[in-house]
């Protein structure tokens, strides 16, 4: 009976509860897209692995490091694999923002660092015998049509000139976590047309990247790569994978903090609409609460009425709002895919959206139910709404 009594007073005045309801909808939605957002940010930290290091100057990351301290830093023991990688920052047509994406020269054995990145053998080979080839992930191949055999031109801003890759190979992500709109070439490329060109650019590295056997000796193997290289002339810094990413996270924090604060300030405000909702419905039924409890009904029955109504309101608005989070973020990963490489929609989103809508219902009842649950009979049948 209760349940049948909750759910009849929620439309007793239908266009309120509409609005209600439809603000509620808007609000658990824009919390869910704001807090995606905020996963997409540490996307890339997310899918770093334990048992990859990177190593670079200790001055800044601008500055290089000389290439012939990959074999130091393979002879140290721990280290299992190590490859050069540097940042390439070549032209892609124009400048504009849709045809940016990263770039890098690396070592030959760059992929068997990456597991989670997927590529067929046969193309795998053909890349290494081509030293103009290049790799490229499943959503840039994508993004511009590229196939297997097309020449992608770049105008090097970095490294002046004219270059031109071989798509050779299309990398596939493990899972839908993976990023995959990077570019790969060879690092022997750049470097011996550094040589011709510039040679005193040559023969250095961006990062190396190192691999090691156990992912907990991450901060003992990361002193003894930059113990090899104390007082030389590019002292390294060597920090994990994660660390190193989310370094480049820490330099927009304050958007990231921005759009958080946002995201709950979006809850307190339909928490305020529905507050008032429940407080207004309250004060019109004093009378009807006054005589369920002449007709001997408790105050806990007047008061699970209110916090009910109110939860399954936020309830309805709720589940509505989570269920439309899906479809508006595959709209938005649409239409800013190359800005949000990995933008899904989370567990852990989820239930925070679940978490803030249960919230919201419990204390917008509260102190409605509360002053209801405690009116005297005389008092509340004298009420007039």
């Amino acid at each position: 009976m209760l349940l049948k009594l909750v759910f009849k007073n929620i439309f007793r005045h239908r266009l309120r509860s509409l609005l209600t309801i439809a603000g509620l909808v808007i609000a658990i939605l824009a919390f869910g897209i704001l807090q995606t957002v905020v996963d997409a940010w540490f996307a890339g930290a997310d899918m770093a692995s334990a048992q990859r290091l990177i190593t670079r100057n200790a001055t800044s990351l601008v500055f290089p490091l000389p290439a012939y301290y990959r074999e130091r830093i393979r002879a140290i023991d721990g280290v299992t694999k190590v490859a050069i990688s540097n940042w390439f920052g070549g032209i892609y047509k124009d400048q504009s923002v849709g045809n940016f994406f990263a770039q890098f020269a690396i070592d030959d054995n760059y992929f068997d660092l990456y597991p989670e990145f997927r590529v067929k053998p046969e193309q795998m080979a053909a890349w290494k015998a081509d030293r103009r080839g290049a790799l490229v992930g499943r959503l840039l191949a994508d993004q511009f049509g590229w196939k297997v055999g097309d020449v992608v031109p770049l105008k090097g801003a970095i490294y002046p000139g004219d270059w031109e890759f071989v798509v050779r190979g299309i990398y596939e992500p493990k899972d839908e976590t993976t990023v995959t709109r990077q570019f790969y070439f060879h690092w022997d490329y750049l470097n011996e047309a550094l040589k011709l060109k510039f040679p005193r650019r040559a023969e250095q590295a961006g990062v190396f990247i190192v691999g090691i056997a156990d992912g907990s000796r991450a901060a003992e193997l990361s002193q003894a790569i930059d113990r090899e290289f104390r007082n030389s002339l590019a002292e390294t810094l060597t920090e994990t994978e994660k660390a190193f990413q989310l370094g480049f996270v820490a330099q927009m924090e304050a958007i990231v903090t921005a759009i958080r604060i946002v995201s709950f300030v979006v809850i307190v405000i339909i928490f305020a609409v529905v507050a008032n909702t429940m407080a207004m419905t309250a004060r019109e039924r004093l009378s009807e609460y006054a005589t369920l409890k002449a007709l001997g009904f408790g105050p806990a029955f007047v008061a699970g009425l209110i916090v009910g109504e109110s939860v399954l309101m936020t309830a309805l608005g709720g589940a509505l709002g989570i269920l439309l989070t899906f479809p508006t973020a595959a709209a938005f990963k649409a239409m800013v895919g190359t800005l949000f490489p990995v933008f899904n929609v989370s567990r852990d989103t989820v239930t925070l959206q679940v978490a803030c809508a249960v919230a919201v219902g419990l204390l917008a009842g509260l102190l409605p139910s509360i002053r209801a649950s405690r009116v005297k009979i005389v008092e509340g049948l004298r009420y007039i709404g």
